[in-house]
């Protein structure tokens, strides 16, 4: 996949749902993370961590300006991001812990 040779919608658009299965397969394991958070966490209230949430925001906002992309969207995509971990992490902390 190079999107600079593309010369048509359609190798466009396979590059796209290509790199959206990526996506959805390295997000599957970044909620496997979330669920071992909260195997491991000691209680429910260490599952939202504030500083490391503007840490992992950061980074990946920093990341994004390294390699050209636009971090002020990849930092709004992160926020949603560790939110919706978040919100994951605490439903697998209650249903794993009663």
């Amino acid at each position: 996949m190079n999107p600079d040779s593309y010369t048509s919608m359609t190798e466009v658009r396979a590059g796209v749902d290509e790199l959206d299965r990526q996506l959805v397969a390295l997000l599957g394991q970044r909620f496997a993370h979330m669920r071992a958070a909260a195997r491991i966490k000691p209680n429910r209230s260490a599952v939202r961590d504030e500083a490391r949430k503007r840490q992992v925001i950061d980074q990946a906002a920093a990341e994004a300006d390294r390699i050209g992309a636009p971090a002020d969207v990849i930092a709004d995509l992160w926020e949603q991001l560790v939110e919706a971990s978040i919100a994951y992490e605490m439903a697998e902390y209650d249903r794993t812990r009663g």
